[in-house]
């Protein structure tokens, strides 16, 4: 039986656009870097949910978790990767930033609305570095092993609790909440459909890719049988 969930993967991606190769300046190793890597393995749950969505086009040239207007170095458009490498041979137009926004941003976040009466709760899986890089919220810091955020409000703080303690039996490691990260435009633009969590792995080594992926859906199917049984 496949959950009544929607997993989100917006930046598994290593596809540069079409519209942008010619404009170039990255290797595929910085690609990667700047995106979720990991995310695709750790997260290869397709099988086992209602509605997977997930994109080919990498982070680094369009970012579906920043808001549309976001023009900042790392927004979503950028001109700089997180570690602060230029992106681009020359500033791209505005004409050309709407193209990309209309092919590759739109799409995305209608296609999680679509599907948002057909389940009962949204999770958007993320990767993050182990240190964090110089245009995150916390340069230099050592992250957590996993990071839960729910921006206040996306979903109900002892929802968030119980799904951080399923996470913690399964991996026995440090779980954090809102910190680093507080929660991204997808899980606020799109809770008012239905509730959203936002998920973070570190890359550190603290355990295989098989064993995340393997005990982070072992939690989420404990969390939604507490669910399931509160209901009742």
């Amino acid at each position: 039986m496949k959950l009544p969930i929607i997993i989100s993967v917006p930046h598994s991606g290593l596809e540069v656009p079409p519209e942008l190769v010619d404009l170039n300046l990255l290797s595929r190793h910085e690609i990667a870097e700047d995106g979720d890597e990991q995310a695709a393995e750790i997260y290869a749950w397709s099988e086992k949910v209602q509605v997977f969505v997930d994109t080919a086009i990498a982070r680094a040239y369009v970012d579906l978790n920043r808001a549309p207007d976001d023009r900042r170095l790392d927004g979503v458009v950028k001109t700089h990767t997180c570690r602060m490498a230029p992106i681009y041979r020359e500033p791209l137009s505005e004409a050309l930033v709407k193209t990309l926004l209309e092919k590759y941003y739109t799409p995305y976040h209608q296609k999680l609305s679509r599907h948002a009466a057909e389940v009962k709760l949204g999770i958007d899986c993320h990767t993050m570095s182990a240190v964090g890089p110089p245009m995150g919220p916390d340069p230099g810091r050592k992250r957590p092993a996993i990071c839960l955020s729910n921006a206040d409000g996306t979903i109900p703080r002892d929802w968030l609790e119980k799904l951080a303690e399923c996470l913690h039996r399964a991996f026995a490691a440090e779980i954090s909440l809102n910190r680093p990260f507080r929660g991204g435009v997808i899980i606020r633009t799109h809770a008012g459909e239905l509730p959203w969590v936002q998920l973070e792995f570190s890359r550190d080594l603290f355990c295989s890719v098989d064993d995340k992926r393997e005990k982070a859906w072992q939690a989420i199917t404990e969390f939604y049988q507490w669910r399931q049984r509160k209901k009742k």
